[in-house]
Parts: structure tokens; C-alpha cells; sequence
């Protein structure tokens, strides 16, 4: 199977410097981050506490400095550098840290050109950029299951139920039931492992984990409006699972 080469560009002043380790490790379940870029102008004293965040994680600083007040320069070098890394040809697909609809465009521009776009921005982000990526995925999240793992890692401290982001409503679930429904083969049975995916070229900010569920599995069986069936494989105890709507 092809590992993807990702380039991953941050918006220093739309995202949060905390969690970017956890962010990078989900970049990493998505292929390899062989490019780390990161702009703004780091005279300001705000952007001090990003220093140790670049070393720990080897991403490069691009430097652009405010020449005029209320205008973001770091915007227009990080969309020309997105355009020369894509006409370089050394990258399968890009990853857009930034909470601002401003690289819409960008976003578009690169899928037209058959990259696969990533989006990592806060639950503020405007819908028009979540809507421009193949698959936007919440800082929150990533910085639940951080506090989540420390948690676990002491004896004596049970970890909390976290705060869903999202709640599984109407909307939530006509979505899958209809995507469950789309895929249902002649028999009504659908694929689990082929649903995820398609609800994503749907919803884009689709993720289990904006409701409180780590995987889509325990997700289907909270909504309880379907019959499961596990199927064994013969394979390493390894089961399929398929979704009809009751």
C-alpha cells in the first residue's frame, strides 16, 4: 500500500500552539508529514510560547512579517508555498492547519489537482473550509484523548467521560441511516468498514469522536436503530461487521 506524502502547513495565529504533538500523530495515521511548515511573525511576543512546540517537532518557521495593520501576511506565504510544494510533485496531499475560511480557496485548488486535503482547525471553524477538505478533523477532540491517555497511564486516577463536541442528533443520525442505505447491498446488509468513508465525502467533520465514541462501531450501536451482524473471517479472530437498518 502507497504511504502518502503529506505537507503540513499551520496558521500560527488560527490555531493553538497546545496539543500539536497529538496533531501530528493523527497526521500520521493518514501518511507521512514530510514536509512541516509553519507561518507567522514570530517578532510578536504572543508567539513565544511556540518555541519549544517547533523544536520538539521539528517544524521549520517561516518567518513573514505585518507590514500593514489588520492585514495577514502569513495568509499569502502560506497559499504560495502550498502552490510550489504542488507543482514541485514531491507530496501525495496536504494537511491545512487553520481555524480561518480564508484558505477556502486553497483548499479547493488542491483537490482540483487530486490532492487529498486534510483540515485541522477549532470547532469555530467556518463550514464553507470544512465543506473544502476531503476530512476536517477538530484540535478539541485531539486534546481530549491527550487528557484522556494521562489519565489512564495513573493507577489510582479514573479518567473522566469526556465532553462530546457534537451531540447524536436527528441530523447525525439521519445521515448515517441514509449512508447505511446507500451502500446496502441487494440483501440490505452494508459494510461497516466501507461506511466510515463514505459519510465523510457527505460530511467532511464526520468523526466518532466529536460524540463521544473513539470508534464508528459503538457509535451505530448507541444510535440503536440497526441490526448488526458479525461475521467471522477465519482469519486471526479478525470479524466483519454489517449494518442493516431495522
Amino acid at each position: 500500500m502507497r504511504e502518502d506524502k503529506l505537507a503540513v502547513l499551520i496558521d500560527a495565529d488560527n490555531v493553538p500552539y497546545a496539543n500539536v504533538k497529538e496533531m501530528l500523530e493523527e497526521i500520521a495515521k493518514n501518511g507521512t508529514p514530510t514536509i512541516k511548515r509553519i507561518y507567522a511573525d514570530w517578532t510578536k511576543p504572543t508567539m513565544s510560547g511556540w518555541k519549544n512546540v517547533l523544536l520538539e517537532n521539528a517544524i521549520t518557521p517561516i518567518q513573514q512579517y505585518s507590514y500593514t495593520t489588520g492585514k495577514n501576511s502569513s495568509d499569502s506565504a502560506l497559499i504560495i508555498d502550498a502552490m510550489d510544494i504542488l507543482y514541485s510533485g514531491k507530496v501525495n496531499g496536504f494537511c491545512l492547519v487553520s481555524s480561518d475560511s480564508d484558505f477556502t480557496r486553497l483548499a479547493t485548488r488542491l483537490r482540483e489537482a487530486g490532492m487529498t486535503v486534510i483540515g485541522f482547525g477549532e470547532k469555530k471553524t467556518p463550514q464553507p473550509l470544512i465543506s473544502a477538505c476531503d476530512k476536517f478533523i477538530y484540535l478539541e477532540i485531539l486534546k481530549t484523548a491527550a487528557v484522556e491517555t494521562k489519565a489512564t497511564t495513573k493507577a489510582t486516577t479514573k479518567p473522566k467521560k469526556s465532553e462530546p463536541l457534537s451531540k447524536v442528533d436527528a441530523e447525525t443520525i439521519r445521515v448515517i441511516t441514509n449512508s447505511v442505505n446507500d451502500l446496502a447491498d441487494e440483501t440490505g446488509w452494508t459494510f461497516l468498514g466501507s461506511l466510515g468513508n463514505y459519510i465523510l465525502k457527505k460530511k467532511p467533520d464526520f468523526d466518532p469522536r466529536n460524540y463521544g465514541f473513539l470508534k464508528l462501531y459503538p457509535l451505530v450501536k448507541h444510535i440503536n436503530k440497526f441490526e448488526i451482524d458479525e461475521r467471522e473471517t477465519g482469519i486471526n479472530n479478525i470479524k466483519h461487521i454489517y449494518l442493516k437498518q431495522r
